[in-house]
């Protein structure tokens, strides 16, 4: 079971559950590949509705590897994830939140 306390986010693909997370490093290495002037702005993206479906795998990818999945975007980009496109952007929105929400 995937740890909202820690900033965990449950993804399933390919019918297994992954916990993901944001770490610091996961999100400056996502702030340099997203080329977002800030964290800010890269929330923004998602607050305002204005992020891409490159912008959702990226944070999935970066959350997965933070909780120590081993696979590549283009892993993702084939997979089955549970829930499809719309779970996946969920799922990275909740990511984002959870990262700067504190500790509970």
């Amino acid at each position: 079971m995937a740890n909202p306390h820690a900033g965990e986010v449950a993804v399933w693909i390919d019918g297994r559950r992954h916990a993901a997370k944001l770490t610091l490093g996961a999100l400056a290495a996502l702030e340099a590949e997203l080329r977002a002037d800030s964290l800010v702005a890269l929330i923004g993206r998602f607050e305002g509705g204005a992020f891409s479906a490159s912008d959702v795998i990226a944070v999935l990818v970066a959350g997965l590897r933070a909780g120590g999945w081993t696979g590549e975007a283009e892993d993702l980009m084939t997979a089955d994830l549970r829930g499809g496109p719309m779970e996946g952007a969920r799922a990275a929105a909740e990511l984002l939140a959870r990262a700067f929400a504190g500790p509970k």
